[in-house]
């Protein structure tokens, strides 16, 4: 019953009635992981749709020295995998727990019956794949026309949420993972904090970032 509710309140599955869901969950086998766990690796070639039950993952890819850009972090209800689930073709990203983390992994073959019975399964999928094209396009954007404090403050506000008059980023984020996911070094991301932090622009207590005005995109 658990696993068919968070299955509902996934966009791409909202389609689906009571029948199917349960369907849904007796082909999807759940797994636990521990943290700093790799799922997936770049160039599998491995076709499941992966669903988050509980923690988060990042997806990643390398360059051909190691280094880290992280493209995403998914946490429960979210899910990865599903351009290789769609084309069969290789992983195009690593995925890596964060921490303690469940999944539901669905095969293709699992669902393609379900998809045959609905096709506006399938239309969801494609509008899941068009969303990330499209945050992947501001993604690149963001990497060729803004300056790294432009490209750090823009991911702060992407993370920011709001509670009442408040906008608190509640991911625990190291500069690191900052800077691995705006294309720059920690050293800078420590610096730019240093500066948003004397400006006033974000306060930080129990690790929990503040924003407390607009940012600034440019110095």
């Amino acid at each position: 019953m658990k696993q068919a509710g968070i299955l509902k309140n996934i966009p791409i599955f909202s389609c689906l009635h009571d029948d199917e869901l349960y369907e849904l969950t007796n082909v999807a086998i759940k797994k636990t992981f521990s943290k700093n766990t790799i799922l997936i690796s770049e160039g599998d070639s491995t076709d499941s749709l992966y669903v988050i039950y509980s923690g988060k993952v990042k997806a990643i890819i390398t360059d051909e020295n190691g280094k880290e850009v992280i493209l995403s972090i998914f946490g429960p209800g979210e899910y990865f995998g599903e351009l290789a689930f769609i084309d069969g073709e290789h992983r195009s990203a690593s995925i890596i727990t964060r921490e303690p983390t469940e999944v539901l992994i669905i095969s293709r073959d699992g669902l393609r019956d379900i998809l045959s019975s609905n096709p506006n399964l399938a239309f969801n999928l494609l509008v899941g794949v068009v969303k990330r094209l499209r945050e992947a396009t501001k993604q690149i954007e963001g990497l060729a026309l803004m300056d790294v404090y432009g490209r750090v403050a823009r991911l702060l506000a992407h993370f920011a949420k709001a509670q009442g008059e408040k906008q608190i980023i509640e991911e625990k984020l190291t500069h690191q993972e900052i800077a691995n996911m705006t294309g720059s070094s920690r050293e800078m991301v420590s610096r730019i904090f240093k500066d948003l932090l004397a400006g006033g622009y974000i306060s930080i207590e129990n690790k929990l970032i503040t924003i407390n005005k607009p940012l600034p995109y440019s110095w």
